[in-house]
């Protein structure tokens, strides 16, 4: 197969809206990056993260470097939660203003950027909560520079114009979505992912699987959305085990990254629906549940529900872990199962019930995924009518 004549080490550039930098070693164009960001007038800025992937990794010391190198001066929160928040947001905020920070560097997964993101809007918007934000009180047309520097092989936030931060009074977690929140440049460094824990590999990569799932069903998917889905699923499938067994394995980081790029760029271009606008009020309600997990749980039962309107889109896509499926409307069932049986092969053992939600829980998940802002627009977009009916059904096929 081709991949393996693909020499990894060599660090190519991808283009989408984003300038991205993949391959091992690519955390050293954080130099390069640092010295166009002082030549364009950035003196200071903002370091958002959690509290230690960032120097575990070793990307702290090249950023640290590259930003002493070319004077520019720093502020660091590194109190990112898995599921940032807008408490978390409006404390970066204050701190990025009250130091002067023109342009926001987060280090991390798809929590740290898409608080970064957040943040680098409200630079711009003086005296703005993230709570407004997030409720889409005002438009986002405006942020300071965003160079995000990625540790895990999933979200695609460091590709696309998405970012999702939880309203935790409400038990919101809308996501916003703006052109302006592009990362002028991206690092996926597949040695910085090395240390990925073996369930959050697993939990990561299924995050990226749904991602292509939607955009490549969606009322507005596309030829491209669907090749990006079927290449995406293929890696995940090829590369998710061995990188499972072999967390040191740079070549299947590698195709991991590569892989959870180009799902971002899928779902950036065809949108999301279904399996996303009903995980987020689970980990909205139990911010404990990671993400990527709470997905694989739900995506089952979401290929029963829309299996009959996208057989054929769906079978392709999934041939390469699924082979067999014949894109025929009435295999519904089947295919939910086959998929099911997959997903347990990579790590997804679990339903509902073990996360601590019960049948007493649906009736405020149903009403979450409704009332949530920005969750319609994903249900809208789904290829069935989203219905509090179906929505319910899928919430409990996945107890």
């Amino acid at each position: 197969m081709w991949e393996s004549k693909m020499d990894i080490n060599e660090v190519r550039e991808i283009r989408a809206k984003t300038i991205t930098y993949l391959g091992v070693g690519a955390i050293k164009k954080i130099s390069d990056i640092a010295a166009e960001l002082k030549k364009t007038g950035v003196n200071k800025l903002i370091v958002m993260t959690g509290k230690g992937a960032y120097k575990r990794t070793g990307a702290w010391d090249y950023v640290e470097a590259a930003l002493k190198a070319n004077g520019i001066e720093y502020v660091l929160y590194n109190k990112v939660t898995p599921n940032p928040t807008d408490a978390e947001v409006d404390e970066a905020v204050k701190i990025a203003k009250d130091f002067g920070a023109q342009a926001v560097i987060p280090i991390g997964g798809g929590s740290s950027i898409d608080a970064g993101k957040a943040v680098a809007v409200l630079l711009k918007y003086p005296g703005k909560p993230a709570e407004e934000l997030m409720e889409g009180k005002f438009p986002a047309e405006n942020a300071v520079p965003i160079i995000a520097i990625n540790l895990t092989h999933g979200t695609g936030s460091e590709s696309d114009r998405f970012a999702v931060v939880t309203i935790t009074k409400k038990q919101y977690k809308p996501c916003i979505v703006a052109d302006c929140i592009y990362p002028k440049y991206a690092i996926d460094d597949p040695a910085l992912m090395a240390m990925l824990p073996v369930n959050q590999t697993c939990f990561v990569s299924v995050d990226a699987v749904n991602h292509v799932l939607e955009a490549a069903t969606s009322k507005i998917a596309s030829p491209y959305t669907v090749m990006l889905a079927k290449e995406t699923i293929r890696l995940v499938g090829r590369y998710l085990p061995q990188a499972m067994a072999h967390p040191q394995d740079l070549t299947a980081r590698y195709y991991l990254a590569y892989a959870a790029l180009i799902a971002g760029i899928c779902f950036d271009n065809g949108l999301l629906h279904f399996t996303h606008a009903l995980e987020h009020p689970l980990s909205a309600i139990k911010p404990e549940v990671v993400h990527g997990q709470g997905l694989g749980i739900l995506l089952p039962a979401v290929i029963k529900q829309i299996y009959p309107a996208v057989p054929e889109v769906v079978a392709d896509i999934f041939s390469s872990v699924v082979p067999g499926l014949k894109g025929e409307p009435q295999e519904a069932e089947v295919a939910g199962d086959r998929i099911e049986a997959w997903l347990k092969t990579v790590g997804i053992t679990v339903k509902l019930t073990d996360l601590g939600f019960s049948e007493k829980d649906l009736d405020r998940l149903v009403d979450l995924a409704f009332t949530t802002p920005s969750l319609g627009v994903l249900l809208s977009v789904a290829p069935i009518e989203a219905t509090r009916e179906n929505v319910r059904q899928i919430f409990a096929d996945s107890l």
